[in-house]
């Protein structure tokens, strides 16, 4: 459960530092953010293991490219879930994928450490 809430900060936290820094992204505040972060993580595990088996014809011919899109696809699903998170267009949603990715990965890589600590 720890480990769910961490990540669930984790990705508020890779939604937040977009903001700032792709231009066009906003969100209303920290709560809008937890919760973005929250719905992010449920349609990445509900939404995007269906669409990457879908897709996988046009990911291997990509070479993974195509995953951005998928990616960005996550982040406008959740634009238009909530209302306190603006993400206008595609360009701006594989940005955001981009720094909540990269976000995340640093994240987990903590995350790990925390967890080999532990045994």
């Amino acid at each position: 459960m720890i480990r769910f809430v961490l990540r669930v900060l984790i990705a508020a936290a890779g939604l937040w530092l977009a903001a700032r820094i792709v231009p066009g992204v906003t969100a209303d505040g920290w709560k809008t953010l937890i919760i973005a972060g929250f719905l992010l993580g449920v349609v990445n595990a509900v939404v995007r293991p269906v669409v990457t088996v879908l897709t996988l014809p046009l990911t291997i011919v990509t070479l993974g490219l195509f995953l951005l899109l998928v990616n960005a696809a996550t982040i406008g699903i959740v634009d238009w879930l909530l209302d306190g998170l603006r993400v206008p267009g595609w360009w701006a949603g594989v940005q955001v994928a981009v720094v909540t990715g990269v976000v995340s990965w640093i994240g987990q890589a903590f995350l790990g450490e925390v967890r080999a600590e532990r045994e």
